[in-house]
């Protein structure tokens, strides 16, 4: 089907988050991939990983794809309008930055996130890693 995730687009991005996000294994991630509804298509975590983070990432990856928006923009708009996430009515939902929207030719196609380091900017750019190695 053209319009949802292939197994060797998913395949793709984890190997590639996997292979950046073990570079420097004193700092462990988890990494989630799910698709336009939200359901897990493939997950990853480093040993050593709080299980916060583990969640996170899942939950990061969830809302960048219910929402269809990446989670730090959509974090930053909530606060810009003085609401917060927990408004939304979805405890699976994050304001974490790390998420983002997988989008080919203007259609929803899922989420991925990241979540572990110390910044939600270290860890969207590892799920950007993992989105440009799906070669959408």
């Amino acid at each position: 089907m053209a319009d949802s995730l292939t197994f060797q687009q998913i395949k793709a991005a984890m190997e590639a988050m996997i292979a950046k996000g073990t570079q420097t294994p004193d700092e462990p991630v988890a990494m989630a991939i799910v698709d336009d509804t939200g359901n897990l298509r493939a997950y990853a975590s480093m040993d050593n990983l709080r299980l916060f983070s583990r969640r996170h990432a899942q939950r990061k990856a969830y809302t960048a794809a219910v929402l269809a928006t990446d989670t730090g923009a959509n974090a930053q708009r909530l606060h810009s309008q003085g609401r917060s996430i927990s408004e939304l009515g979805d405890p699976q939902l994050t304001h974490g930055q790390g998420g983002l929207v997988i989008m080919k030719d203007g259609v929803l196609l899922g989420g991925i996130g990241v979540g572990g380091y110390t910044s939600g900017q270290a860890d969207e750019d590892l799920s950007r890693i993992g989105l440009e190695a799906m070669d959408l």
